[in-house]
Protein backbone atom coordinates (compact mmCIF):
# COMPACT_ATOMS: atom_id res chain seq x y z
CA UNK A 1 0.00 0.00 0.00
CA UNK A 2 1.13 3.58 -0.63
CA UNK A 3 2.55 5.76 1.61
CA UNK A 4 -0.07 8.75 1.08
CA UNK A 5 -3.36 6.08 2.28
CA UNK A 6 -1.26 4.50 5.36
CA UNK A 7 -0.79 7.93 6.52
CA UNK A 8 -4.22 9.36 6.12
CA UNK A 9 -5.72 6.03 8.01
CA UNK A 10 -2.65 6.03 10.92
CA UNK A 11 -4.19 10.31 11.09
CA UNK A 12 -7.86 9.07 11.47
CA UNK A 13 -6.86 6.74 14.34
CA UNK A 14 -4.68 9.35 15.92
CA UNK A 15 -8.10 11.29 15.89
CA UNK A 16 -9.81 8.57 17.25
CA UNK A 17 -7.59 8.60 20.34
CA UNK A 18 -8.11 11.95 20.92
CA UNK A 19 -12.09 11.26 20.64
CA UNK A 20 -11.47 8.96 23.37
CA UNK A 21 -10.61 12.01 25.96
CA UNK A 22 -12.63 14.35 23.80
CA UNK A 23 -16.22 12.44 23.71
CA UNK A 24 -17.42 14.88 20.78
CA UNK A 25 -15.30 13.06 18.64
CA UNK A 26 -16.59 8.77 18.45
CA UNK A 27 -13.29 7.67 18.98
CA UNK A 28 -13.30 4.20 19.18
CA UNK A 29 -15.60 4.04 16.06
CA UNK A 30 -12.70 6.06 14.04
CA UNK A 31 -10.41 3.82 14.66
CA UNK A 32 -12.22 1.05 13.63
CA UNK A 33 -13.67 2.45 10.22
CA UNK A 34 -10.15 3.47 9.53
CA UNK A 35 -8.74 -0.24 10.39
CA UNK A 36 -11.84 -1.41 8.40
CA UNK A 37 -10.39 0.74 5.40
CA UNK A 38 -7.00 -0.04 6.16
CA UNK A 39 -8.17 -3.81 5.26
CA UNK A 40 -10.22 -3.14 2.55
CA UNK A 41 -7.51 -1.30 0.37
CA UNK A 42 -4.58 -3.34 1.29
CA UNK A 43 -4.14 -6.91 -0.44
CA UNK A 44 -4.04 -10.28 1.28
CA UNK A 45 -6.11 -12.09 3.97
CA UNK A 46 -3.73 -10.75 6.67
CA UNK A 47 -4.96 -7.29 7.08
CA UNK A 48 -8.66 -8.87 7.63
CA UNK A 49 -6.74 -11.26 10.20
CA UNK A 50 -5.36 -7.85 11.99
CA UNK A 51 -8.63 -5.98 11.51
CA UNK A 52 -10.61 -8.53 13.10
CA UNK A 53 -8.30 -9.01 15.99
CA UNK A 54 -8.85 -4.65 16.30
CA UNK A 55 -12.76 -4.91 16.00
CA UNK A 56 -12.52 -8.11 19.06
CA UNK A 57 -9.99 -5.13 21.11
CA UNK A 58 -12.40 -2.61 20.65
CA UNK A 59 -15.39 -4.38 21.27
CA UNK A 60 -14.05 -5.80 24.56
CA UNK A 61 -12.90 -1.57 25.59
CA UNK A 62 -16.20 -0.42 24.71
CA UNK A 63 -17.95 -3.43 26.94
CA UNK A 64 -15.54 -3.45 29.79
CA UNK A 65 -15.67 0.62 29.64
CA UNK A 66 -19.51 0.02 30.69
CA UNK A 67 -18.98 -2.78 32.77
CA UNK A 68 -16.56 -2.24 35.07
CA UNK A 69 -17.37 1.47 35.88
CA UNK A 70 -21.33 0.72 36.49
CA UNK A 71 -20.13 -2.05 38.95
CA UNK A 72 -17.96 0.72 40.53
CA UNK A 73 -21.01 2.80 40.87
CA UNK A 74 -23.35 0.25 42.25
CA UNK A 75 -20.46 -0.19 44.78
CA UNK A 76 -20.55 3.13 45.93
CA UNK A 77 -24.78 3.14 45.98
CA UNK A 78 -24.65 5.68 42.92
CA UNK A 79 -28.12 5.27 40.78
CA UNK A 80 -27.65 5.41 37.08
CA UNK A 81 -29.32 8.88 37.07
CA UNK A 82 -26.13 10.00 38.84
CA UNK A 83 -24.73 9.95 35.39
CA UNK A 84 -27.62 11.14 33.06
CA UNK A 85 -27.19 15.04 35.44
CA UNK A 86 -23.95 14.36 34.43
CA UNK A 87 -24.28 13.76 30.49
CA UNK A 88 -27.10 16.78 31.02
CA UNK A 89 -24.72 19.11 32.76
CA UNK A 90 -21.87 18.08 30.40
CA UNK A 91 -23.61 19.11 26.98
CA UNK A 92 -24.65 21.88 29.12
CA UNK A 93 -21.68 23.37 30.33
CA UNK A 94 -20.35 22.46 26.57
CA UNK A 95 -22.69 25.62 25.35
CA UNK A 96 -21.91 27.84 28.17
CA UNK A 97 -18.15 27.58 28.05
CA UNK A 98 -17.15 25.72 25.19
CA UNK A 99 -14.68 22.56 25.33
CA UNK A 100 -13.60 22.81 29.32
CA UNK A 101 -17.31 23.41 29.77
CA UNK A 102 -17.78 19.81 29.29
CA UNK A 103 -15.41 18.66 31.96
CA UNK A 104 -17.17 21.39 34.01
CA UNK A 105 -20.76 20.97 33.32
CA UNK A 106 -20.13 17.36 33.87
CA UNK A 107 -18.69 17.32 37.31
CA UNK A 108 -21.06 19.93 38.11
CA UNK A 109 -24.25 18.32 37.07
CA UNK A 110 -23.01 14.44 38.85
CA UNK A 111 -22.55 16.97 42.40
CA UNK A 112 -26.05 18.39 41.88
CA UNK A 113 -27.50 14.81 40.74
CA UNK A 114 -25.73 13.53 44.08
CA UNK A 115 -26.74 16.60 46.48
CA UNK A 116 -29.97 15.80 45.42
CA UNK A 117 -30.44 12.57 46.70
CA UNK A 118 -28.07 12.45 49.57
CA UNK A 119 -28.86 14.99 52.95
CA UNK A 120 -25.70 16.84 52.96
CA UNK A 121 -22.95 18.38 50.11
CA UNK A 122 -20.30 16.45 51.73
CA UNK A 123 -21.92 12.94 51.27
CA UNK A 124 -22.20 14.63 47.97
CA UNK A 125 -18.96 15.37 47.33
CA UNK A 126 -17.72 11.95 48.54
CA UNK A 127 -20.26 10.30 45.83
CA UNK A 128 -19.28 12.97 42.99
CA UNK A 129 -15.29 11.57 43.18
CA UNK A 130 -16.26 8.29 43.55
CA UNK A 131 -18.69 8.81 40.18
CA UNK A 132 -15.93 10.26 38.53
CA UNK A 133 -13.39 8.00 39.63
CA UNK A 134 -16.05 5.20 37.86
CA UNK A 135 -15.72 7.17 34.85
CA UNK A 136 -11.91 7.84 34.84
CA UNK A 137 -11.47 4.47 34.72
CA UNK A 138 -14.21 3.66 31.63
CA UNK A 139 -11.80 6.45 30.07
CA UNK A 140 -8.59 5.04 30.93
CA UNK A 141 -9.73 1.31 29.61
CA UNK A 142 -11.24 2.80 26.40
CA UNK A 143 -7.90 4.53 25.71
CA UNK A 144 -6.11 1.47 26.38
CA UNK A 145 -7.81 -0.70 24.13
CA UNK A 146 -7.61 2.22 21.47
CA UNK A 147 -3.79 2.37 21.67
CA UNK A 148 -3.82 -1.25 21.71
CA UNK A 149 -5.68 -1.73 18.21
CA UNK A 150 -3.55 0.89 17.19
CA UNK A 151 -0.07 -0.39 18.10
CA UNK A 152 -1.35 -3.80 16.44
CA UNK A 153 -2.23 -2.02 13.29
CA UNK A 154 0.96 0.28 13.69
CA UNK A 155 2.98 -2.96 13.94
CA UNK A 156 1.33 -5.20 11.08
CA UNK A 157 2.40 -2.49 8.31
CA UNK A 158 5.62 -1.62 9.47
CA UNK A 159 5.97 -5.84 9.59
CA UNK A 160 4.80 -5.62 6.03
CA UNK A 161 1.09 -7.10 6.23
CA UNK A 162 -0.89 -5.61 4.00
Amino acid sequence: MDLGPLVLIGLVMAIGLVGVVLPVIPGLLLVALAGLGWAILADGAGPWIVFGFMAAVLVVGTVAKYVLPSRTLRQAGAPASTLVFGAVGAIAGFFVIPVIGLLVGAVAGIYLGELRRLPDSRAAGRSTLATLKAIGIGLLIELLAGVLAVSVWFVSVVSGVG
